[in-house]
């Protein structure tokens, strides 16, 4: 196919509507022929270049100046940013990515466009990259042609196209570009992919390039038809916002197979913008949550998500919510989180150690008692504390007040306790004890602990 600018035309429309559009720019062949079109397509004004340095090459400064020479001479704006490249586990490729599309992210406000250059040839390089990752249906259909991405959208105009055909055009044009050197480099997964087994499958299989393109689209297919079950599914296992992350049914989960099960989860997950688990972790938390004794508390976590059960509640939270400067005591073989206490005037909003807050408001008919704010502090759960809610006739534990008012099991050290002249008043938002409750024709405080 020979590639020209009315081959983009018919997204015009969506140019137009985006109140302004940021074109990924590394200097290459595929950013500068996508730059050369849009600007085309729709002139400067509304363009911005933008170029992540990401360090990883010696001539990673020279390959910026380029970019920014380059954009002065065709007139158009250019943003440079420089990002430290960490890996945390999955690889340098990976790392890079993550760090070049928090730039972007940060960059795109509400109904701006990010376009990028990514054509045909990567897509075939993804899918395979992603086959030899394990991936499912979703993997295999490759990269979207567009998505959401933080305020923004994001959107590959040139995933129809060879690299080829951005030759052809490159050339016709008079387009020079520069070589990222580290794309020659096949240590790296992508670039092996690239340049040895492309090739020799394409030597094979003359014709495999616009077959695994259209197994692609047969993937993008198969996978919105599998999301539109999930979604029917996902209805009737009704999510819960919880203090902490959010909870499904389990009971209403095991109703479905297996196979439906874990498209549920992975479902969720997405919903949420978050990591997907490997299959392993995946079939591993469905044995342990659904096949684990009714009296369990199991427990199954990956990258920064975990999962638990409780009172028939399937639960997905932070892997971590609580403070890590907290210190750690062993008391009749559990262990505690030791807190300071905390001097409070019971109406300003305080923000506690783990980040959630507590805040009041005032009620008619119940709550704290206005006039019992003096010595007042917030601690935590320490082990032994009685308490007698309103209304009983005698004083619990808070362990069994804590199961009896379904408290997670996991929030239980970090619920704030209301203490004034050293006698525990009220826990957190849960319940106000006997004596320092407020009459019924009283004006009280209501508290309301937050995450």
């Amino acid at each position: 196919m020979t590639f020209e600018v009315n081959h983009l035309s018919e997204h015009l429309n969506k140019f137009n509507k985006a109140n302004h559009l940021y074109v990924g720019y590394s200097g290459g062949l595929d950013s500068h022929v996508l730059l050369h079109v849009i600007i085309e397509l729709i002139g400067k004004k509304r363009i911005t270049a933008v170029h992540v340095n990401h360090q990883l090459s010696s001539n990673s400064d020279i390959w910026q100046k380029h970019c920014e020479d380059r954009c002065l001479e065709i007139g158009v704006n250019i943003i440079c940013k420089t990002v430290s490249i960490k890996n945390r586990g999955t690889g340098i490729e990976d790392a890079a990515r993550n760090a070049r599309y928090s730039v972007f992210e940060k960059l795109l406000k509400k109904n701006d466009l990010l376009i990028l250059a990514h054509h045909a040839d990567d897509q075939i390089e993804t899918m395979l990259f992603r086959l030899f990752r394990g991936s499912g249906i979703k993997g295999m259909s490759g990269m979207p042609i567009s998505r959401l991405l933080g305020n923004g959208e994001l959107f590959r105009p040139l995933l129809p196209f060879f690299r080829r055909d951005l030759e052809s055009y490159a050339s016709a044009n008079q387009i020079n570009w520069i070589e990222d050197d580290s794309n020659l480099d096949i240590a790296f997964d992508r670039n092996f992919i690239r340049h040895k087994l492309i090739p020799t499958i394409n030597e094979r299989w003359p014709n495999s390039s616009f077959k695994l393109n259209r197994s692609a689209n047969i993937f993008a297919e198969s996978d919105f038809l599998i999301n539109i079950l999930a979604q029917k599914d996902f209805k009737i296992v009704k999510e819960v916002s919880e203090r902490v992350g959010w909870s499904i049914s389990i009971d209403k989960l095991n109703g479905f197979e297996i196979i439906r099960q874990k498209n549920i989860l992975r479902y969720w997950f997405n919903l949420h913008n978050l990591t997907l688990p490997s299959y392993a972790v995946l079939d591993n938390a469905l044995n342990q949550m659904i096949g684990s004794k009714i009296d369990a508390e199991p427990f199954v976590s990956w990258g920064d998500l975990q999962l638990r059960r409780f009172n028939k509640k399937l639960y997905l939270l932070p892997l971590n919510f609580e403070d890590p400067n907290y210190s750690v005591k062993k008391k009749k073989g559990r262990e505690l989180l030791e807190k300071n206490s905390i001097k409070w005037d019971g109406s300003s909003h305080l923000i506690l150690p783990d980040s959630s807050s507590l805040c009041v408001k005032l009620k008619m008919k119940g709550g704290l008692r206005i006039d019992v704010k003096k010595n007042l502090e917030i601690r935590f759960r320490s082990g032994g504390e009685r308490c007698k809610p309103q209304g009983r006739s005698g004083s619990n534990t808070l362990k069994k007040l804590f199961q009896e008012y379904s408290l997670e099991p996991w929030l239980r050290n970090n619920i704030p306790l209301i203490y004034i002249d050293n006698r525990l008043a009220a826990v957190g938002d849960l319940w106000v004890c006997d004596e320092f409750c407020a009459e019924p024709d009283e004006l009280g405080i209501q508290l309301e602990w937050l995450h």
